[in-house]
Parts: C-alpha cells; structure tokens; sequence
C-alpha cells in the first residue's frame, strides 16, 4: 500500500500547520515554503482539508490557516481520508464496490480483505498530528522482524531508533 503523493502531502502540510498551533496563523504559500511542497498543491490542500474540517482559513490581514481542532484530535486517517476518500485496499472495499473483480462471485477473499482493512484504517487512526510533531518514539526491534520472527518468542526487546 503507498499513499497518494497528494495524501502524503496534506499530511506535511497538517504536521507544520500543528507546529504553529497557539502562534500566528500561517497561509498555505508559507506552509507550503515550510512543509517544502509545491504552492499550488498547498493551496488545494487547503481547499480539501477545509472541506474536510480538519482546518479553517480566514481571509485578509490577520487571517491565515489554523487547525481546526486540537493536534491531539486529527489523525493520519482523517487527513487521508480528506484527501482520497475513504480508505480501501481493494476495489471491492469501495463505498458502492462496483469495481469488485468478477474473477470469483461470491468472492471467498473479499471477508478477510475487511477485517485488513479496518486494522490499517486503526493503526492510521492511532496516529495523531500530536504524535507528528512530538519526538518520535524508538520502535521494539520486534515490531520492524518479520511476522514469524516477532513470535519466536525472543525474550528481551532492544529498540531501534
């Protein structure tokens, strides 16, 4: 799975709109100067997060972009969300899932695509603008082994920076 490089930007964007939080309102040129994306891409962002009502824009002098909500309140899976719908691995885990395959009907996979699903759509919604501008956390070595190896049942978890 990889994000859209529009969704992976929004949550750049979101992590330096965060940073200013209690400051001076910034405008999406500036945050886009900042976060190190392309203006015209910041200033749709703005438009879709706005939408979305992870962030408010006013117009004129002192205006500018601020969060609407707390960082501790926005998650990667809202500001994904914002900017490529609801998250789905496959086609069948659309909203109207009309472009399911017709390689197999019923088909016997599309259950357990589901429960994937929700268990990415969770660990996205974990994750918040909060954590984003926090130092980041070492990782146990056992979450980054492979699936077999992290039941081996190795004793001791050293951690990875």
């Amino acid at each position: 799975m990889r994000l859209s490089s529009l969704a992976d930007y929004a949550v750049l964007m979101m992590r330096t709109a965060a940073m200013h939080c209690g400051g001076a309102r910034a405008n999406a040129a500036s945050l886009a100067q900042e976060a190190g994306i392309p203006v015209p891409t910041a200033q749709k962002l703005a438009s879709l997060l706005g939408r979305a009502g992870l962030i408010k824009a006013t117009r004129g002098s002192g205006g500018g972009i601020k969060l609407a909500r707390p960082a501790a309140a926005i998650t990667l899976a809202d500001i994904i969300e914002a900017v490529d719908g609801p998250i789905a691995l496959t086609a069948c885990l659309d909203a109207d899932g009309s472009d399911c395959c017709a390689l197999d009907r019923p088909c016997a996979v599309r259950p357990h695509w589901v429960g994937v699903n929700a268990l990415v759509r969770d660990a996205l919604a974990q994750v918040t603008l909060a954590k984003l501008v926090a130092a980041p956390q070492p990782l146990p070595v056992a979450a980054l082994a492979p699936h077999n190896a992290a039941h081996a049942g190795v004793a001791g978890l050293e951690t990875v920076q």
